[in-house]
């Protein structure tokens, strides 16, 4: 699998793909302040997402990755990312 750093370039505008975010963590269903280190997760980049909330463009950056469930994330937060291979034929 060939990652991909953010600071070299980004995936297509609504591409899903898998993210690397390091020292992430998923907190458990129904374990109070339980959790794991996931690194890896699906993500989905969305280009100028604050292009026009100013505020939140400064604070955050220009860009987002939308998560499945409660899993978005900030801009900064993803240091790599890759294509989401096919399934097997």
């Amino acid at each position: 699998m060939n990652w991909i750093k953010v600071t070299e370039t980004l995936p297509g505008n609504n591409q899903r793909v898998l993210a690397f975010i390091p020292n992430n963590k998923v907190f458990l269903p129904g374990n109070a302040f339980e959790f794991e280190i996931r690194e890896v997760i699906f993500l989905v980049f969305l280009s100028n997402f604050y292009k026009d909330d100013k505020e939140k463009r400064e604070k955050y950056g220009l860009h987002f990755w939308q998560g499945e469930g409660n899993s978005n994330h900030f801009f900064s937060d993803v240091t790599h990312w890759a294509e989401v291979p096919n399934g097997p034929e």
